[in-house]
């Protein structure tokens, strides 16, 4: 992975600003699997985020962050959970660097937590050294073992005490902090760390946070906050940018870039002008709103004419969608060394009429609905169906419309929901095989992949549905103090396809899932014997079980 370091920051500059090419919405045709491997030095990993997974919420002078307080108002998370302890990776990093290296990781992601570094959100009062302590810790060990840190400044736990002051996102004045705290972490880590993303999944931030309030901070103001919380993440990524290539790279030689997570969208009927151009839509509204200002400068024209029309219906003076000024159209284009890609699912979509009477709305917005085939397969999550061939799709289109910029995919992943337990996910293990497969594909096509990463290394707390969805390589028994990780069959399986880097014959990946699932099964015993020896003990002392009960063995 170090080799990509070499990679030449003006070249990485025209790769951000090269030439569109159209994308060839005709060409649907779905292979067969592909037996072959990844180019020479292509890299394998993991992720995790802190919210996530760290837990000790208050601990060692941590400040409170959005997601500290909107988990604890009730009926905000499913079953009320939180990730106050969540997975204890504060406290558990080394054991859990020690699976890495067993999987024979080349890299990790993870998130540096903004309130546990700066408990008041600001530079200039207060830097938390315990905070910084464990982040060291925590890259040092990960060198020590070759494992490359991939770290992500903001992964969606804002210091509450801006949200109180200012309204977060909704206001500009995050750029400026936001660029401060991302200073400092160039300073401490930046001469260890060469793989720098700004923000994960911004669209999530913008819409869930500001537009449903699915998210913290739980706001609800459609059709206009998600738009301008999206504007200022945008400024706040590109001053980043602009401050470790002034300050930073020439000392550091890293690489700065942004993870964006988008489903992709695939018309209903591939010869209906309508239904393509709807497609196309639904995925300039997701994954274009960030992607097309950072590789050309501005917002998709598409979202200009539709959000500015529907504005001008509703009797607005103005567009609800923000407008960049040409200094900052200057500014913002280009600032990116890399994109990281984080993809799950597909829909089908096709043409849908919002009237302008409705109301504002992002999603009213797009003119548009989303469909999905009954007999795609979907193991966990509601919204997660296992669709590999739409993956291939999104990667070409990202090199069509974006100039082939490099590539790591951030996060892709399956869940399973917790109603029983089961170490030996066959269902996990088909979803890598196909997703990554299609991946592979895409690379054939001359797409500029540089990595993967599995989403995720443990189950953690998956936001607004607290533990109740799994989407970890290792299971974690939140049930027990401890929280002991047991390999999932999954583990394997990923680590066969890491060690081959790819699918070389297939009687050897045929043979892969047999041997797994071998293996799961002596994890399965291991948990139903901690499960009735937690529970006698329980049952003895008459105490009750610190975690709601998900899933029985």
């Amino acid at each position: 992975m170090r080799r990509c370091l070499k990679v030449c920051h003006v070249f990485a500059l025209v790769l951000c600003m090269s030439a569109r090419e159209d994308f060839d919405w005709a060409k649907t045709e779905r292979t067969s699997f592909y037996y072959g491997t990844f180019p020479t030095g292509f890299t394998w990993g993991a992720g995790s985020s802190a919210y996530q997974t760290e837990g000790a919420w208050n601990v060692d002078g941590k400040g409170m962050s959005i997601w500290d307080a909107f988990s604890h108002k009730k009926g905000k998370i499913f079953q009320n959970e939180t990730g106050d302890s969540s997975c204890d990776g504060y406290y558990k990093f080394k054991d859990d660097i020690n699976l890495m290296k067993d999987m024979k990781l080349n890299h990790y992601r993870f998130s540096i937590s903004w309130p546990r570094i700066l408990p008041s959100g600001i530079k200039g009062e207060y830097v938390n050294e315990k905070g910084i302590k464990y982040y060291n810790d925590l890259i040092n060990m990960l060198l020590e073992n070759k494992i490359t840190p991939i770290v992500t400044l903001y992964h969606w736990d804002l210091p509450q005490v801006f949200q109180d002051k200012y309204g977060g996102w909704q206001n500009v004045s995050m750029v400026n902090y936001f660029n401060d705290f991302a200073n400092l972490c160039f300073e401490r880590f930046g001469s260890r760390v060469k793989y720098w993303i700004t923000f994960n999944n911004p669209w999530s931030i913008a819409v869930e946070g500001y537009e449903t309030g699915e998210h913290a901070p739980g706001l609800k103001m459609k059709g206009m906050g998600a738009y301008r919380a999206a504007h200022h993440i945008i400024k706040a990524h590109a001053k980043v940018w602009h401050t470790y290539d002034k300050g930073w790279r020439s000392k550091q030689k890293g690489l700065v870039g942004i993870s964006l997570t988008a489903d992709w969208g695939e018309p209903v009927d591939a010869s209906n002008q309508k239904d393509i151009e709807a497609a196309e839509r639904y995925i300039q509204f997701y994954l274009g709103w960030f992607a097309t200002p950072i590789f050309r400068g501005d917002y998709p024209q598409v979202m200009k004419e539709y959000i500015g029309r529907k504005s001008g219906q509703q009797g607005l003076g103005a567009s609800r969608l923000p407008v960049f000024s040409a200094q900052e159209k200057s500014d913002i284009r280009g600032t990116c060394d890399f994109l990281g890609l984080g993809h799950f699912t597909t829909r089908y979509v096709t043409q849908k009429n919002y009237p302008s009477s409705i109301g504002d709305s992002y999603f009213a917005d797009r003119d548009l609905a989303e469909l999905v085939d009954p007999e795609w397969p979907d193991p966990g999550s509601e919204w997660l169906y296992s669709v590999p061939w739409g993956f291939r799709r999104m990667l070409n289109f990202v090199k069509s419309q974006y100039g082939n910029p490099m590539i790591y995919v951030t996060e892709n992943g399956v869940s399973e929901k917790t109603l029983c337990t089961d170490l030996c996910d066959d269902w996990r293990m088909q979803y890598f095989k196909d997703y990554i497969n299609e991946m592979l594909k895409a690379v054939k096509d001359g797409v500029n992949v540089k990595g993967y990463t599995a989403w995720s290394l443990l189950d953690n707390f998956e936001w607004d549905v607290g533990y109740s969805e799994r989407f970890g390589l290792y299971y974690v028994d939140f049930r027990n103090k401890n929280k002991p990780r047991y390999p999932k069959a999954s583990v394997q399986y990923y680590k066969r396809i890491i060690s081959s880097n790819g699918f070389p014959s297939q009687r050897e990946v045929e043979s892969w899932k047999r041997k797994a699932i071998e293996i799961c099964s002596s994890s399965n015993q291991l948990l139903a014997a901690a499960r009735r020896k937690s529970q006698g003990g329980q049952e003895h002392s008459g105490l009750q079980k610190t975690w709601p009960v998900h899933d029985e063995v």
